[in-house]
């Protein structure tokens, strides 16, 4: 038998899951290449890259794509569990359950277009149609790709160290060009009576400005409010700080932002988990290229020119 779709097997997968533990990914795909019976053979074929496995790869997505719908949830690195959404569906969904199926849930419909208009699509309007160019189904695939990795990152983030998290936002900013060298970068991370600063770092190779940071690895789902940005102005005042950063893997509601943005003696930025993760996929910092594609188009000036 073929190595099934990846959307071809979302039943399967709630139906592991719906004795509501912890699977771990190697024990799912298992179960998975038995109940599709596919063979050691198909499951060894790789991808065109060659880095990863294609059953395994499409059994990943078929669990971030049933995790973005909120039907399955991982509450610990390569591992799944069914939800209280996922058992009413598992319970009252048709036999097939698909993309066109899984789209009437907003985050999931937001996941297949992150353009803050598809959660208020209609769910037939939002599953691909066969009216997409190739390179529209190329875009929609890198947005997917990229926010299957934001979560990803946030996850992984989630299961560290405040420690390590702290250390992680320096390292970020390393890579974004402050501090100068690696060796002396200027940065004072988790002092004892640092009176709500997590760290300092220069602004430039130089060093004529310091930024202070405020590191916060808090629920993604968490929203940060005014009164928790008021103390770290007030932090900031307190150090004589000019400018400050305030770091976290959680949310800034509304009156957050909007309190930062009135802020003219004391510059904030405010960066969420989902900038976090965006700019730790650009600066590369706990990810690593998979695969590159080079996409050319018809030079017409070339076959414009005379070549005589």
């Amino acid at each position: 038998m073929a190595i099934p779709k990846y959307d071809e097997m979302y039943r399967e997968l709630l139906e592991i899951l719906a004795d509501l533990q912890v699977h771990r990914s190697g024990e799912i795909r298992n179960q998975i290449a038995s109940k599709f019976h596919v063979s050691d053979a198909e499951r060894r074929e790789l991808l065109p890259s060659g880095r990863q496995a294609v059953f395994h790869n499409r059994v990943g997505w078929g669990c971030t794509y049933l995790k973005k719908a909120g039907l399955i949830e991982s509450p610990a690195r390569g591992a799944f569990r069914l939800t209280p959404l996922g058992k009413q569906a598992l319970a009252n969904a048709p036999q097939r359950i698909d993309n066109q199926y899984l789209s009437q849930f907003d985050s999931f419909r937001k996941f297949l277009q992150p353009d803050d208009t598809a959660a208020a699509a209609e769910p037939s309007e939002s599953v691909p149609d066969s009216g997409q160019s190739p390179q529209d189904v190329l875009d929609t695939a890198y947005q997917q790709i990229q926010a299957a990795l934001s979560d990803d990152l946030l996850g992984e983030i989630m299961g560290q160290s405040p420690s390590f998290f702290e250390h992680l936002v320096v390292k970020l900013l390393e890579r974004m060009g402050y501090g100068g060298s690696l060796s002396d970068a200027g940065v004072v991370v988790g002092q004892s009576g640092d009176e709500g600063i997590d760290g300092i770092i220069r602004e430039d190779k130089l060093g004529f400005d310091m930024i202070y940071i405020q590191a916060k690895r808090w629920d993604p789902d968490k929203g940060i409010g005014r009164p928790e940005i008021q103390k770290f102005v007030g932090a900031l005042v307190g150090q004589g700080a000019g400018k400050g950063l305030f770091i976290t893997t959680a949310q800034f509601t509304r009156e957050a932002r909007e309190y930062a943005q009135k802020q003219h003696t004391t510059k904030v930025v405010l960066v969420d988990g989902q900038m976090l993760a965006k700019l730790m996929i650009e600066y590369n910092v706990g990810v690593s290229t998979e695969i590159t594609y080079e996409i050319k188009r018809l030079d017409r000036d070339f076959f414009a020119d005379d070549l005589d």
